[in-house]
Formats: C-alpha cells, structure tokens, sequence
C-alpha cells in the first residue's frame, strides 16, 4: 500500500486533471454536439487523452528514461485493456441502473462512469507494469 499512495499518485492525480478534462471535454463533445455515436466519442476520449497522458505520464510522472517500443506498446495494450474493461462494464449497468431514462441519458451516465473505472485501472496498469522500473 505504501508503494500506491506516494508523490508518483499525487503527480497522476495531477496529470489526470489535465488529461480528463482534455480527453473528457472531446468525448462529450462529440457525442452531444457532432452525435457521434456512444464507442465512437468513448474511444476518441482515449485516443486523443492517450496520446496526451503518454508523455506526461511517461516523463513528469513516472520520469521513465526508456526510448524502446516496448514501452509505448506497453501502454498501448494498457490503455486498451483498461478502455475495453471499463466501458465494457460502464454501459450495462448504465442501462440497467438508469432504465427508466433514455439511451441518450443512458450513455451519457455510462461515459462518466467508464471514465471513473478506468482512471483506476489505469493507475495500476501504467504504475506496476507499463511504466514500471525495471
């Protein structure tokens, strides 16, 4: 537990501000203003905030030093997993939680949830396997 709650999670903590604001500002965008459909504005939430929470991540929070592409697709597989498993689970139980709601209500609920799922997913999986200190 001492290795979870250190200034590493503090430096996440604040790139996950910056990075969920960005990511999350894209995501309800497109999918209340351009109506892109519900996976369409989830993943584009992550394609985009990936990008953006790789070289932060990468050199503020964790100051990793590796220049291999098995980094990058470390945290690649990382975030897809983390992506897949947390909307996966968001959306159900959106559905069901909310039945008496509209699809649009529905989503929109299922994409803030997705979101909470996966900031801790994330954590663990750039922390302990992605950006891990060999």
């Amino acid at each position: 537990l001492k290795n979870l709650f250190d200034a590493t999670m503090l430096k996440f903590i604040l790139v996950g501000i910056v990075n969920t604001a960005f990511g999350m500002g894209i995501m309800f965008v497109f999918y209340n203003f351009f109506h892109f459909s519900y996976w369409v504005s989830s993943a584009s939430n992550y394609i985009f905030g990936s990008i953006l929470s790789y070289f932060l991540n990468k050199h503020f929070t964790f100051q990793n030093k590796s220049k291999s592409l098995a980094t990058v697709i470390k945290f690649t597989v990382n975030i897809t997993v983390c992506y897949l498993i947390a909307y996966g689970v968001a959306k159900p139980l959106a559905v069901w939680a909310f039945s008496g709601f509209d699809a649009h209500v529905q989503n929109n609920v299922a994409m803030l949830a997705g979101s909470v799922f996966f900031v801790g997913l994330n954590y663990l999986g750039q922390r302990f396997w992605a950006f891990k200190e060999e």
